[in-house]
């Protein structure tokens, strides 16, 4: 069975639903490819900063997020080994763009909410790709699919995460491990947590933790630590990683007991602990992020450290990017008639070498900035904990509102 589509994103994530909503939004059809059966919701939350939020406005569902979670007032920085709080910043404080907004969203209502604005069957579920051909002359991807199924695109979109058909094909480097790994879950409490509506950090004494609100009932929290032979097994289960994090935090004497009680009672998903990977800055400087009528965007892009909560936010970005310089490419010229032939192949493919000009420096700064970011706030080191309670929290506290005073542009004008 051979079908053809002019557009084919492979994977319903962040950065695949974005894309497809703002083509749907600038009446252009895609097509979606999910490996899975279903949504996929990993990672429980994630933190949302301003600059999401100005995509989610673009493609129309910020309200709808904005009424489901709490807005974070304040970031709060202890430092692990002493309790001391080393820096605290107003999070709704006056960006240069306008007030910053920083919420942490659960990823699954934030799918469902792209997904239910998408038309019916824009998501082909249970369906993975195979293989990535190219044909000669017309440039078209003959995509294989593992049931045998075979779909022939005009303009293919990898958002299929850090572990990229697409990425491989187009031959970007493969991520890098960053010799940390990373532990999340999610507690509810469903007559109310009593948190107060900040972004709580622990840093320093060899690991990075992290505990932020959602709503009045759901926390999210994560942990980031460096591996030793010591730690093998502690993934084997959910009670098992969930002693894990709380020993180490309780080593360090100083973490709240609300919040040990949070991680206590939570749930973990089914990766209890995943390894940090990322894109090399100096590989994306360089990289085929587009190459004829393909592109990637999201972790296919950009893998990164999660320090400064950029992975999901930027992904957002590169769909409203991505939509509108595609979008207007596909849609024929005023007076032109249907707009094929070569002359819309040639706007295709400028149109992708525009994004990835577009999103391939902001994608450099994010992924170098966060690994530094993750580097100091983890450290155990004498001198970089006393450097960084003493001198660097403040410095990286604004070095997170920084990256995230950007606007991505609308579906019609950047």
């Amino acid at each position: 069975m051979e079908a053809a589509e002019d557009v084919v994103i492979v994977g319903a994530g962040l950065a695949g639903l974005a894309v497809a909503l703002g083509l749907h939004r600038k009446g252009v059809r895609s097509l979606v490819l999910e490996s899975s059966p279903s949504l996929r919701a990993s990672g429980f939350a994630f933190t949302t900063w301003t600059n999401a939020f100005r995509a989610l406005d673009a493609l129309g569902v910020g309200d709808k997020i904005r009424r489901q979670h709490q807005q974070a007032q304040a970031l709060r920085v202890m430092a692990s080994s002493t309790g001391e709080i080393v820096q605290e910043v107003d999070l709704t404080q006056q960006g240069k763009r306008g007030p910053n907004e920083i919420r942490c969203v659960r990823r699954d209502l934030l799918l469902q909410a792209l997904e239910e604005e998408l038309p019916r069957g824009a998501i082909r579920y249970s369906s993975r790709i195979v293989s990535i051909e190219e044909e000669d002359g017309n440039g078209d991807k003959v995509l294989q699919l593992t049931d045998g199924s075979v779909i022939r695109a005009k303009v293919l979109v990898g958002c299929d995460g850090v572990n990229s058909v697409v990425a491989k094909w187009l031959g970007l480097a493969t991520p890098s491990y960053s010799g940390r790994s990373a532990a999340r879950g999610f507690a509810r409490y469903p007559d109310g947590h009593g948190f107060e509506p900040k972004f709580l950090q622990f840093v320093g004494h060899g690991f990075r933790s992290g505990m932020l609100p959602c709503n009045d009932t759901d926390i999210y929290w994560f942990f980031t630590w460096t591996p030793s032979e010591n730690d093998k097994g502690v993934d084997e289960s959910a009670a098992k990683m969930k002693q894990f994090v709380l020993a180490k935090l309780r080593g360090s004497n100083k973490v709240p007991a609300e919040a040990l009680a949070a991680i206590d009672r939570s749930e973990m998903s089914d990766v209890l602990a995943a390894p940090l990977r990322f894109r090399s800055p100096l590989s994306l400087a360089t990289a085929s992020i587009a190459r004829g009528s393909a592109c990637v965007a999201g972790d296919a892009l950009h893998p990164m450290t999660p320090d400064l909560g950029q992975g999901g936010c930027s992904a957002l970005e590169d769909g409203v990017v991505l939509a509108r310089c595609l979008g207007d490419a596909l849609l024929p010229p005023p007076g032109s008639g249907s707009g094929s032939g070569r002359g819309k192949e040639d706007r295709v493919q400028a149109a992708l070498r525009e994004y990835a000009w577009i999103r391939r420096w902001r994608s450099v700064e994010l992924v170098a900035t966060s690994y530094t970011v993750g580097f100091v706030q983890q450290s155990d080191s004498a001198v970089v904990s006393f450097l960084r309670d003493r001198l660097l929290s403040g410095v990286l506290a604004r070095r997170l509102l920084k990256m995230a005073d950007y606007d991505c542009g609308t579906l019609e004008s950047y």
